[in-house]
C-alpha cells in the first residue's frame, strides 16, 4: 500500500513540474549570462565573470546522488577531455549544501565546479527554479556560455544519455576551441 501511495505521488510531482512555466524574465540566447557568486565544496567563491574568456558548460540539476543526476555528472566527468580541449570549463549547480556537493564529487571523482546555491537565487536568475510547496529545487537545464559572457544555446530538460554529444556539435557550430 505504502508503495503505491509513493507511486501515485511521484506521478503527480511528474505531471506538476512538466506544467510549471518558465518565468518571463528568464535569460535567452544572445542576453549577456547574469553574473553570480556562489561557493564551491571548499568554500572557495566563484563568480561566473572569473570565466570570461572561456567558454563555459553551466549545468543546472536538482539533486545530489540521485540516479539521474550521477548519471549526468558522471557524464562530464567521462568526457571532460573532450570539453577541456575545446577550452570548455564545466560548472554544476544545484540547490544542495557544500557538504553534499563534497561527498557527492569525491564519490564520483567529478572534476568540475560544483557550486552550492542553497538560497536558490542563481537558480531562480536563470528560470530553473522549481518551488513546489515542501521542496524546491533546479530543473536540469544547461547553457552554453560564450568568451564575452553571452548565452549561445540553452537545453531545457536534458536528457543527460544525449547531453554530451549534443554540446560537442553545438560547440562545435559555435567555434569553440581552445
Amino acid at each position: 500500500m505504502l508503495n503505491m501511495i509513493l507511486l501515485v505521488f511521484l506521478l503527480v510531482v511528474l505531471l506538476v513540474l512538466f506544467q510549471v512555466r518558465r518565468p518571463s524574465s528568464a535569460p535567452r540566447v544572445g542576453d549577456l549570462a547574469p553574473d553570480f557568486s556562489l561557493n564551491d565544496s571548499e568554500g572557495k567563491t566563484h563568480h561566473l565573470s572569473d570565466f570570461l574568456g572561456r567558454w563555459v558548460v553551466l549545468y543546472f540539476y536538482p539533486k545530489d546522488d540521485t540516479p539521474i543526476c550521477t548519471a549526468e555528472a558522471c557524464s562530464f566527468r567521462d568526457n571532460m577531455a573532450q570539453l577541456a580541449a575545446k577550452g570548455v570549463s564545466v560548472i554544476g549547480i544545484s540547490l544542495d549544501s557544500l557538504e553534499s556537493h563534497a561527498r557527492f564529487a569525491a564519490r564520483y571523482g567529478l572534476p568540475f565546479l560544483l557550486l552550492s546555491d542553497n538560497k536558490a537565487k542563481v537558480a531562480r536568475l536563470y528560470g530553473t527554479l522549481i518551488h513546489l510547496v515542501l521542496c524546491r529545487f533546479s530543473r536540469r537545464d544547461t547553457f552554453i556560455i560564450d568568451p564575452q559572457g553571452r548565452i549561445a544555446r540553452i537545453f531545457h530538460a536534458v536528457n543527460p544519455a544525449t547531453q554530451i554529444p549534443l554540446l560537442l556539435d553545438s560547440l562545435a557550430e559555435l567555434g569553440a576551441h581552445s
